[in-house]
């Protein structure tokens, strides 16, 4: 059986909240092994951050994986908030370094008495006892300026530091995922790698994600898109289409796991997983 999981980000107020309980409503009747909730680093957002994701697993019983990152905080900080996951009965962590305040091209600039790399918190994660995830590029991180092998380099780094497993950027082209896993397995690494999925909804979203991320949208796909561009329900039965075919090659790779990144609405996620019968 395919092992399915989504991501969430922290709601902004109490209106997001309640509408992302709805929809994680949704997405629970699809059995997923796990559901991830990003970091907001700021004041009350981070506040809001390690509540939600206690709650998530106090109110649905379901695994959550809670995202960490550098930004903003010192390495005491990072030690509270890895403590407060810890008494909230969360398991694993998702250690990321996390984008530089100018974005991910920005020069990075560590907070005080705070990391300047991910496999830093890797570090401090298991010495706090958690398990511990980290992110993959199959289109490569922004900063590494195409070096496959700085990459590369960067995610074992991780590995040997105690990670487990990776959860992979979104993706269009298949092979950069087999591109990947080949380099992983002729390293050695024992990483349990996960594609990350994202049915798109909004193509100015897309495209703003994809600069964010190092994502490469193929001129084959963009055109898909663009034919759509100005009909908003197109746009989304085109995502769902789209992360299907993926979806399919990746499990006829014979991927045990998909991650869908959900921006926090069920719909397409649900459509996607239901077209190829999975989360049953």
């Amino acid at each position: 059986m395919t092992e399915l999981s989504f991501e969430f980000f922290p709601p902004k107020d109490q209106a997001g909240e309640e509408r992302l309980w709805q929809e994680l409503t949704q997405l629970r009747s699809l059995s997923p092994k796990f559901v991830s909730v990003t970091y907001g680093a700021g004041g009350s957002t981070r506040e809001r951050t390690i509540r939600v994701t206690e709650e998530i697993g106090q109110r649905t019983g379901l695994d959550t994986v809670a995202h960490l990152t550098c930004v903003g905080s010192s390495q005491s900080e990072l030690s509270e908030v890895l403590d407060s996951y810890k008494r909230a009965g969360i398991k694993e962590v998702l250690a990321l370094r996390g984008d530089p305040v100018g974005g991910p091209l920005a020069t990075w600039v560590a907070t005080t008495g705070g990391f300047d790399h991910a496999d830093q918190l890797v570090k401090l994660t298991i010495e706090k006892g958690l398990g511990v995830g980290v992110a993959a590029f199959p289109d490569l991180h922004p900063a590494s300026n195409g070096n496959v092998e700085l990459d590369l380099e960067t995610l074992l780094r991780k590995e040997q530091f105690g990670a487990t497993f990776a959860i992979s950027q979104f993706f269009f082209e298949i092979s950069s995922w087999e591109r990947l896993m080949n380099h992983l397995e002729k390293a050695g690494s024992k990483l349990k790698l996960i594609p990350g999925v994202m049915p798109v909804t909004n193509v100015k979203q897309l495209v703003k994600f994809a600069q964010l991320s190092g994502t490469q949208i193929p001129d084959k796909t963009r055109a898909r898109f663009e034919a759509v561009a100005e009909d908003e329900k197109a746009v989304r039965e085109l995502g769902v289409e789209i992360a299907a075919e993926l979806c399919t090659q990746l499990l006829a790779l014979g991927c045990k796991s998909l991650h869908f990144y959900t921006m926090n609405t069920a719909e397409a996620t649900v459509k996607v997983c239901q077209s190829l019968d999975l989360g049953k």
